[in-house]
This record gives C-alpha cells, structure tokens and sequence, in this order.
C-alpha cells in the first residue's frame, strides 16, 4: 500500500487529532513539501508533537522522514498527471460518448501500469507455485474474489483443481491445505490482519503453504508475508472513489496473464483438455454466427 492510502487509512479509521492531519495531507498533497512542521500545526489547530504523531503512525521517526518518502511518491505519480483520473474518471456534466471514452481509457491505462510493474522472475515464481500445487486455493472478500471464481473456473478447463474460501469457512479452509498444495491471496491493501482471509496467513505459513500474494505497490502485511507477489496498478484511492474501475481490471488482467503462462507451460495438452471439456460440460451451446461454431 503507498503512503497516500495509508494515509486516507488514517482519515478514516482514526478519530482524533491524527484525522486532522490526515485530511490536511490530502487535501494539500501537492503543495505539501513548501510546508513545516509548524505550518501544517498551525493550518490543522493541533500542534508540532501531533503532526510528529502522525508521522509515528506510518512508521517513520518524524515529520522529516515522512515527507522525504511522500515527496518522492508525488514525484512518483506524476507521470499520470495526463492520465484520466481513476478515482473520478467522469463528471455529473459528461456526455454517455465521453464517458464511454474515458471509462476505455481507465481500463488500458490501468492494464499497461499493471504490465509495467510486473516483475518476470515473480511472475515465474507463481506459474511454479500453480503447476506443482495439487489445489490451487483463492482467498479474498468482495468484489475481488469474483475475479477469483473466474480465474478458478479456468484453472478448471485445464485440469487444475482449484477452489474459492468461501466466507465463514475460510479458517478451516487454510488449516486443511498442505505444502503441497498453493494459496492465492488477492487484496488491494494487504494492510488489515483482522480481515477473515489475512488472518490466515499465519495459519497458511505454519502449513508451508506456498502463498501468491496480489496487491497494491508499496509496502503492506500482505507483502511481507507472501512467498510471492504480484503488483497491480495502484493509483486508486481506499473510499474516495466511483468505483473500483482501475483494481478490478487490473486484478482481472493479472489473473489472465497467470492463467495464460500456466497453460503455455504444455500447451498442446492443455488445449486437448480444455476443447474435450468444453464439449462435455458446454454441450448444446447454439451459435447465433457461424465463426462461433468451431
């Protein structure tokens, strides 16, 4: 998770003087390097050892050492500044043709900073994991985990057993996994252990599960402990948004890529076993054009 979710985090989940800060620091992101520490107690009606506790809260010593590492993130996301907004790629004054645009660009723009935070030697790492693994396990909450019933049912195609925990059950899910078996865990912020389904990393670790982590860049709980991760485009806000434009398509792209390089692996028999499945289980599917045919 980067610091401009972990500090809307803050915003929400805390509320005393730390709230204020947090607010201030994203309503003023940008101009927030020409400010001391006095400046930011002055404008926030709190006070210097305050806006240090703030800083203490995202682990850093002081304010100091906060705002070289923010500095560097804004300096980050600049490269987007042409981009369309993820969070509010639309306005209440935009026609159904601008929308239908901007929405177009979202997705492409969201897929190719996916792509760019790919690294190949994880990427690897995780096709290893799903090909050795005698069940793949997805672990998630809403709405991400759909993307994973997707992903499963094409693991299904090739012959791979793969299952979704379910809520309510998602404990004795991890603890019946063994080592060899892989676990995919899929979450933007990785950063809450309370969740049902991160609380099981300890438990998936114990097991030596093998642990495919998807989620934001940036540092989160999710990211220390998985035995690999894949990035995803991280340029949505936590609550401040539309919707989940930019995660989802980016969770969807990875799952692909993943699906897609696993059945690389042995293509000719995964071909072989997904056409003889689709016959069986899709049988009586009528085409309306006669390229659907074959």
């Amino acid at each position: 998770m980067y610091l401009i979710q972990r500090i809307e985090e803050i915003a929400m989940l805390y509320k005393d003087a730390r709230h204020t800060v947090a607010e201030y620091v994203l309503q003023e992101q940008k101009n927030l390097h020409t400010y001391k520490i006095q400046d930011i107690a002055e404008a926030t009606f709190t006070s210097k050892a305050t806006v240090t506790r703030f800083a203490k809260t995202l682990g850093y010593q002081g304010w100091k050492d906060f705002i070289h590492d923010f500095v560097s993130e804004m300096r980050h996301q600049e490269k987007y500044d042409n981009a369309v907004d993820v969070n509010f790629p639309f306005s209440e004054k935009d026609s159904m043709k601008t929308i239908l645009t901007k929405i177009k660009k979202v997705q492409i723009e969201s897929i190719e900073d996916t792509e760019n935070q790919l690294d190949l030697n994880m990427l690897g790492r995780a096709v290893n994991y799903i090909i050795r693994a005698k069940k793949v396990v997805i672990y998630g909450a809403s709405p991400n985990i759909y993307l994973g019933e997707l992903f499963r049912r094409k693991l299904l195609t090739i012959g791979k057993e793969a299952a979704i925990a379910k809520s309510g059950e998602v404990g004795v899910t991890a603890y019946g996994q063994t080592s060899s078996d892989c676990a995919i865990i899929i979450s933007y912020a990785g950063n809450n252990e309370t969740l049902e389904y991160l609380k099981q990393i300890k438990t998936l670790k114990e097991q030596k599960v093998p642990i495919i982590g998807i989620t934001s860049g940036g540092n989160n709980y999710l990211r220390q402990h998985a035995d690999c991760v894949l990035t995803i485009s991280s340029r949505e806000h936590l609550y401040t948004k539309i919707s989940n434009f930019s995660t989802e398509e980016s969770i969807h792209y990875v799952l692909n890529v993943l699906f897609s390089c696993c059945f690389n692996r042995d293509y000719e028999a995964n071909y072989v076993h997904k056409v003889r499945t689709s016959k069986v289980l899709e049988y009586g599917r009528k085409a309306c054009l006669k390229e659907m045919l074959d």
